[in-house]
């Protein structure tokens, strides 16, 4: 007789919902907080050389020496602190919830915010605590996240800097406040520090329980999955024993080596994406009916007040616009969120979002 997956799997397993991600093709993309930029068409021919130089073969280098001095000396990592690097950033987390994943541990962190944090831990059957942010405003209560850490004790505390999908980039005091109070891990993540004014990684330096994340996705090589994780040796290396082997694959290595010997292109593609976003809160907060949030990276969240959400995104989808409709969550009702994309794309979002509040 077959056996059933109830049967066989965990009992929780069947209350799991699986990520979705919805498929945009033929849309104008702004759901997903990508770099809009290509690189120029004469650097890709020098990309395909090197890719040429791959071992195909072979394995590759299975701590990724090479890429790792790379980023550190590009980006002046400080030499006291260590760091791994992720198949993307969701792998680190994934690998930070693994290592504290005892019957009595949870985690924390603030709601809204990034969703793999809670999405992760619950696949790791790890308790989640989330404090709520302010209202309207999106700040950190830490009054209360200090009561929470108080209570819970949790193992790690997962604080995204500027936070997604509010766009918010915190007070640093708010951020030192909470790691005084944490006896367990504090984890930065700056995704969207390609966008941001001002990094936290003093903190990381200062504070051997404070540790970083950051990734190429949104810098402009999401296709290549690679995220890196810093913080003091005593941790990293302990963390490094969850990491799966050859888990950062040759043409992923080449591939963002070369992109670190020519950061500037980098760089300034995301002065155009701050360009463009700064337009493009001014023209958002020139149309009736939204609420316009400020923002520190490469994305917008603003609020119907008229028209639900719900009807803004559909119409936008006949527009063959795609954004993101986060209004699930209680404190972002009737809200969405668009990706700052190219002159051309954000023009047409904005001819979009016109139609639909009319």
């Amino acid at each position: 007789m077959a056996i059933s997956p109830r049967q066989l799997l965990r009992t929780d397993l069947a209350d799991i919902s699986a990520y979705q991600v919805v498929q945009a093709q033929g849309f104008i993309k702004l759901d997903a907080m990508e770099n809009p930029y290509e690189l120029p068409a004469a650097l890709q021919e020098r990309w395909l050389d090197t890719l040429e130089q791959a071992a195909l073969n072979r394995y590759p280098d299975s701590k990724a020496t090479a890429l790792r001095q790379n980023f550190c000396k590009t980006f002046a990592i400080p030499s006291s602190l260590e760091l791994i690097l992720g198949n993307g950033s969701d792998e680190l987390i994934q690998i930070l919830i693994m290592a504290v994943a005892r019957p009595d541990a949870c985690i924390l962190t603030v709601t809204p915010s990034f969703s793999m944090y809670g999405t992760i831990a619950d696949f790791m059957g790890v308790r989640v605590v989330k404090v709520p942010l302010a209202a309207e405003s999106f700040t950190l209560q830490v009054d209360q996240v200090c009561e929470a850490i108080r209570e819970h004790n949790p193992a790690l505390i997962f604080l995204a800097c500027p936070n997604n999908p509010t766009g918010t980039l915190w007070p640093q005091h708010d951020i030192e406040q909470i790691v005084q109070q944490s006896s367990g891990l504090v984890i930065i993540d700056e995704a969207y520090s390609p966008f941001s004014s001002r990094t936290m990684m003093s903190l990381v330096e200062r504070y051997s329980h404070v540790l970083m994340l950051r990734t190429f996705s949104k810098m402009g090589l999401a296709g290549l999955r690679l995220g890196c994780l810093m913080g003091a040796d005593l941790w990293v290396k302990e963390f490094d024993k969850l990491r799966l082997p050859y888990n950062i694959n040759v043409l992923t290595q080449l591939s963002a080596n070369f992109a670190l010997d020519h950061i500037s292109i980098f760089t300034e593609q995301a002065k155009q994406i701050c360009i463009q976003r700064a337009w493009l809160i001014q023209a958002m907060q020139a149309i009736s009916g939204i609420q316009v949030y400020p923002s520190e990276a490469n994305f917008i969240l603003f609020r119907t007040l008229r028209a639900s959400a719900d009807t803004v995104f559909n119409c936008l989808v006949k527009n063959k616009i795609m954004i993101k409709n986060v209004a699930d969550n209680h404190l972002l009702e009737n809200c969405l969120r668009v990706t700052v994309g190219t002159e051309k794309e954000n023009q047409a979002f904005l001819d979009a979002l016109k139609d639909s509040l009319a």
